[in-house]
């Protein structure tokens, strides 16, 4: 168990990086983006939407190229643009209801 931690706590990805820290405070857009899920299509921004959808795939593209890979951050930002495509998609597939 010691030498799990040790491990962790040294490895170049590990717990005292920001290899680490990083990715795991950006999983709060994605969370965010889940939470949004909910809110009603017209509250949801486009604008928004595009630029989580831009920022996510320049880091996911980052984070493939750096070395060592980091999975985390990769994991982490694909999931986010998969969520914020699903919002684009709410977004777009919403139609608004014309009361006469």
């Amino acid at each position: 168990m010691i030498a799990a931690i040790k491990y962790l706590w040294n490895h170049p990805m590990g717990l005292k990086t920001t290899h680490f820290w990083g990715p795991a405070f950006n999983w709060g857009f994605v969370i965010a983006g889940i939470l949004d899920m909910n809110k009603p299509p017209e509250k949801i921004s486009r604008n928004m939407t595009l630029a989580l959808v831009i920022y996510s795939s320049l880091f996911a593209r980052f984070a493939w190229m750096i070395t060592p890979r980091n999975y985390f951050l990769l994991t982490c930002h694909l999931t986010n643009i998969t969520v914020q495509l699903n919002l684009l998609r709410q977004k777009y597939r919403y139609v608004p209801k014309v009361s006469l």
